[in-house]
């Protein structure tokens, strides 16, 4: 009997079309969880999975507090405030900023070799919120280019009221707390609906690095980001 012999070429070529089959088939699974988004609300993010495994790494019972409210139930005060922290240009752009990543990256590297621990980030909040939903913390090249192909998805399904409405319920704002109803409440025993100009500008804040802001509610930098987002505010227009 003869031996069929398969050429090596034709077996790597096998391998990167299953390769690329797979890639195409997982995108495809990702845009139809995008379209899902743009209606539904996660009951669950990459990232509060992700905080939810390491809470209840010390404490089995550990709970996350998160509380979805519409975006009719969330302060104004928090949507101009969120758009003046995070992303001035939020209704201009489609989803992606390059020169503010390349600034962010400049700055940054100028801060690392200071010594600073300081970081600026370059993301808009549709990019946040593709991370927020569906990645990790990781800082991969692979995972940055995941997080651009969710985030033109993302832009080319939602209204941006649908994205700063999702990204307002799914951002983390402090150890297991996820949302600007739980934010509110845990911050200031109040409700998304009602916060002020200044509890809302001191929530944006906290928003590049919440757990720390959290256990360190009277930082001076976290106060004087606070007063001059309070005055950015004034300019913003939200959708």
């Amino acid at each position: 009997m003869r031996r069929l012999l398969v050429h090596p070429w034709k077996l790597a070529g096998l391998a990167v079309l299953t390769l690329a089959a797979a890639v195409l088939l997982y995108q495809i699974a990702l845009f139809v969880m995008v379209l899902w988004y743009s209606v539904v609300p996660p009951r669950m993010t990459s990232f509060m999975a992700a905080e939810q495994g390491q809470l209840r790494s010390s404490d089995a019972d550990a709970k996350l507090r998160y509380q979805w409210v519409p975006y009719d139930k969330i302060s104004a005060n928090l949507k101009r405030a969120v758009i003046a922290s995070e992303d001035s240009n939020f209704l201009n752009h489609s989803g992606v900023e390059w020169d503010a990543i390349r600034k962010a990256w400049e700055y940054n590297r100028r801060q690392s070799e200071k010594g600073s621990t300081r970081r600026r980030g370059g993301s808009t909040i549709s990019q946040q919120l593709a991370k927020n939903l569906f990645l990790s913390e990781s800082r991969s090249y692979l995972r940055k280019g995941q997080e651009l192909i969710l985030t033109y998805m993302i832009e080319t399904v939602m209204s941006k009221e649908r994205i700063l409405e999702l990204y307002l319920n799914v951002a983390q704002w402090g150890e297991g707390v996820f949302g600007a109803q739980a934010a509110a409440r845990h911050y200031f025993k109040t409700d998304a609906a009602t916060l002020s100009a200044m509890q809302a500008a001191r929530l944006a804040g906290m928003l590049p690095n919440p757990a720390y802001y959290d256990k360190n509610r009277n930082s001076a930098y976290l106060q004087s980001r606070t007063r001059t987002i309070s005055q950015r505010m004034r300019q913003v227009a939200i959708p």
